[in-house]
């Protein structure tokens, strides 16, 4: 037999070695969306697209905002090794930016990397064309939050970089793909009646005739998390009432707040905090007089978040204001929170 020199010998172990150790894969920079909004401006699909990825340690996502004017974070609160995941806010509180993560130990920058051990996220609420960058350094399973929209979530999976891992992971045209259809599923459910219009029935019991739905929505999900749209329009915004009736707004969207404004937003205003109210109805209604010569301000009206299991009971949310009119006139209103999305009425006063 030929005999085999030191040379041939040491090549083939280091091919073997070279076909033995696990190859690594270069790494990659994925792109996603933060919201999507109809033309108008009147449906508001807050979610991330898609709300579920799966990348390789070293892997980025670049997440780019959508909307115009509704604002979101891309956060990744603290998750280490052992240990809850840290608590999030349950909606922003009233106050400026940077407000979003007052109270979250988060690091903030255009981009940053993230192992789960301390929170990442944007610094205030973005609006398109922002864009926020993470690059994920160790492997693990990840929420991700909008600190803005309570209802708004994700996963991302952050794997080994490896070659057996290499076959859990989705090309970008695939999540284009989901993230065109998670968001039209959303934005085309505006054009279904019981999405995008007001439901049939009664009025409430309080509220008499002159009614008017202060938005509505909904809650879907994925194998990710949730997500939900929003329409951020008064429904029947327009009434005509007599002097000495009253109208009756209702919240219906099951996550998304709204106010009842009147007035020029003066300076400092916080939109949670109620201006110019009256006492409150036995059921929980607001109620309010209006005078054309004073700010009105319901603040949030808003359902309440839903009850977990092993967590104290929460009361009923104040989702209704009632407001008398006892002058004549045409007045205008909006929602402080999304009148620059198109969210206004008109209350016309007859004698």
């Amino acid at each position: 037999m030929k005999r085999m020199t030191f040379l041939t010998i040491a090549g083939w172990i280091l091919f073997a070695a070279a076909v033995m150790v696990p190859q690594v894969a270069k790494a990659v920079t994925y792109n996603a969306t933060v919201g999507a909004e109809t033309k108008d401006q009147a449906v508001q699909a807050d979610a991330f697209f898609p709300n579920e990825l799966w990348v390789l340690e070293g892997d980025s996502i670049q997440w780019t905002f959508v909307p115009k004017n509704e604002i979101h974070t891309v956060t990744l609160l603290a998750q280490p090794p052992g240990a809850p995941e840290q608590t999030r806010p349950s909606a922003p509180p009233p106050a400026g930016p940077p407000f979003f993560v007052q109270g979250v130990n988060c690091t903030v920058a255009a981009a940053s990397s993230y192992d789960g051990s301390i929170c990442t996220s944007t610094q205030t609420g973005l609006t398109a064309p922002s864009t926020f960058t993470v690059t994920f350094s160790k492997a693990g399973n990840y929420r991700l939050v909008c600190l803005v929209h309570t209802d708004m979530n994700g996963t991302v999976h952050v794997l080994a970089n490896n070659t057996p891992n290499a076959a859990l992971l989705h090309t970008q045209q695939f999540y284009d793909d989901e993230a065109r259809f998670e968001a039209n599923a959303i934005l085309s459910a505006s054009d279904q009646p019981q999405f995008g219009q007001q439901p049939a029935g009664p009025p409430a019991p309080s509220s008499g005739q002159n009614t008017v739905i202060a938005g509505i929505g909904k809650i879907v999900a994925t194998g990710g998390g949730t997500q939900y749209g929003a329409v951020v329009r008064f429904l029947d915004g327009k009434i005509r009432i007599h002097k000495g009736e009253s109208v009756t707004w209702t919240n219906l969207d099951p996550t998304e707040p709204h106010t009842v404004t009147f007035g020029t937003e003066p300076a400092g205003f916080i939109p949670p905090i109620p201006a110019g109210l009256g006492a409150t109805a036995a059921d929980g209604t607001l109620t309010a007089t209006f005078n054309s010569a004073v700010f009105l301000n319901s603040g949030f009206i808003q359902a309440q978040a839903p009850d977990r299991t092993g967590t104290t009971q929460l009361p009923p949310g104040t989702t209704r204001i009632t407001i008398t009119f006892n002058t004549p006139g045409t007045y205008s209103y909006h929602c402080a929170l999304h009148d620059v999305d198109g969210m206004i009425g008109e209350v016309v006063v007859l004698p």
